[in-house]
């Protein structure tokens, strides 16, 4: 029996093994005009295959990347388009640089962090006010998502004046939180479907 895990590995899968079939047999032929017209066919039959969104220039030059992979970059024929080199498409991007930052408490994060020292650096006025009331609450969402037993408003205004580092005072009662998150201690009540007697 013949088992496709016997055969040679596919370069690109997704084209199947018959596309690598008429590759390796367009390698094979030694007139150069035959090998063309034989390129031309495969890339119309990629094509058909797999249809592309890409801009008509953008897919057509993908489908001859591809036919350049599938024969090892060894087909000698006239590509109507610029390919990648073999050592350009083997190339590993750089890694992303991840900003390292020191996060002070982690149930806030870096941006909310950010936010509170830039709360610091600002005038007092009717923006600050905003801006106070639209942080903390913000910080009672987190706090109550991150551990619901440690919700309480004192809490976020000593944190609010530790990352201020004193400039924004908040009293309890001077910041209106939204409902949607229960204040202090209070579990949300969940309502249980009665189940009927049938």
């Amino acid at each position: 029996m013949d088992y496709n895990t016997d055969r040679e590995l596919l370069i690109l899968p997704e084209y199947g093994r018959t596309v690598q079939n008429m590759v390796d047999y367009a390698l094979t032929l030694t007139s150069r005009e035959e090998r063309q017209r034989c390129a031309e066919t495969i890339v119309e039959l990629m094509e058909r295959m797999f249809p592309t969104e890409l801009d008509a220039r953008d897919a057509r030059r993908m489908y001859w990347d591809h036919l350049a992979r599938l024969s090892h970059y060894e087909l000698d024929i006239d590509y109507p388009v610029e390919i990648t080199r073999e050592e350009d498409a083997n190339v590993k991007p750089a890694p992303l640089p991840y900003p390292m930052t020191e996060i002070d408490r982690r149930h806030y994060g870096h941006l909310l962090e950010e936010l509170m020292r830039h709360l610091g650096d600002m005038e007092p006025g009717a923006e600050r006010d905003r801006l106070v009331e639209l942080t903390a609450n913000q910080m009672r969402k987190d706090l109550y998502y991150w551990n619901k037993d440690s919700l309480n408003e004192e809490k976020i205004a000593d944190d609010l004046a530790h990352y201020t580092d004193g400039r924004v005072q908040v009293t309890t009662g001077q910041v209106r939180f939204n409902g949607s998150v229960p204040s202090g201690n209070q579990q949300p009540r969940v309502q249980m479907r009665r189940r009927r007697n049938r």
